[in-house]
């Protein structure tokens, strides 16, 4: 594997267990009054997020020298690396540092404070987002920006609340559960689509017209909005029937809960790793 390649792998990996763990602190910030037992073992699953996320970003980190030289020898050069670290990226991977610890530490324990130091780092996370990317560099940056953010965190919060609904369906009481999924439809159902509408904004504004989506960088956007929809059309499946299945109880529904979102947690994935890749190779004019 060449260093591009690898750097990806771990970007994309990267990319998943930070947007995880600090939707998992939204998640748990929003509903906490609707866990129970499925509490502990949420804030530990984002507490393990974050700690994975911020190995995957120091890694990530070095390797951009490696990816300067084009060589894994880029790895040990000193100069190469203190470049990295007054960039642009140096800036946002400190960022994400930073956002990740406090993500950890309000998720380490119980508590109004600690929850709202999660949420703290989960914005701090968005942030760090804006300062690199084809975003970051556009006149247009004043409107881009905030798409962005809006984009990053709802994103965020719906791919961290999965791994949450999927163990509070399991662990907590049928009546419980269904009325956490019923509290989070019903606030996704009007935050979800805004990462459409984000998303695009910010392609309207970035692609210099339609023939770009015949490029890379198009056809993985093309490719991101189809598992969106496939996204929005499991999410109407747990809104309207499974989530309010498990109301009356048995080991089916819960099953064909867990499944469906099983499959929105992988294509949540999926498009994670479509953004790391043209975030990385492509550009909107290439």
């Amino acid at each position: 594997m060449d260093v591009d390649s690898l750097a990806i792998v771990i970007r994309a990996l990267s990319f998943v267990a930070t947007l995880q763990a600090a939707g998992i602190a939204i998640f748990v910030a929003l509903f906490a009054e609707h866990l129970g037992t499925s509490a502990g073992p949420i804030r530990h699953w984002g507490v393990c997020s974050a700690l994975l996320g911020l190995a995957l970003v120091i890694a990530h980190h070095g390797l951009e020298a490696a990816r300067m030289t084009g060589e894994f020898s880029g790895l040990w050069d000193i100069g190469m690396q203190r470049q990295v670290v007054h960039s642009s990226t140096g800036a946002a991977n400190a960022t994400r540092i930073v956002a990740l610890l406090l993500i950890a530490a309000g998720l380490a324990r119980n508590g109004s404070g600690r929850r709202l130091l999660g949420v703290l780092g989960a914005v701090v996370l968005a942030f760090a987002f804006l300062l690199v990317g084809h975003t970051s560099t556009r006149p247009q940056r004043w409107v881009l920006a905030p798409l962005l953010l809006v984009h990053l965190l709802i994103v965020a919060f719906w791919f961290g609340a999965l791994p949450g609904l999927m163990l509070a369906s399991r662990r907590e009481a049928p009546a419980r559960a269904a009325r956490l999924v019923a509290s989070f439809t019903a606030i996704a159902t009007w935050l979800v689509p805004l990462i459409a509408v984000a998303g695009l904004g910010m392609a309207l504004i970035l692609l210099p017209g339609p023939s770009a989506l015949l490029r890379p960088y198009g056809v993985l956007l093309m490719v991101k909005l189809g598992v969106f929809v496939a996204l929005m059309m499991l999410a109407a499946l747990n809104k309207w029937r499974l989530g309010p299945a498990i109301a009356a109880g048995g080991a089916p529904s819960r099953t064909a809960l867990n499944r469906s979102i099983a499959m929105e947690y992988v294509l949540i994935v999926c498009a994670l790793a479509a953004t790391a890749t043209l975030t990385s190779l492509y550009s909107p004019e290439g």
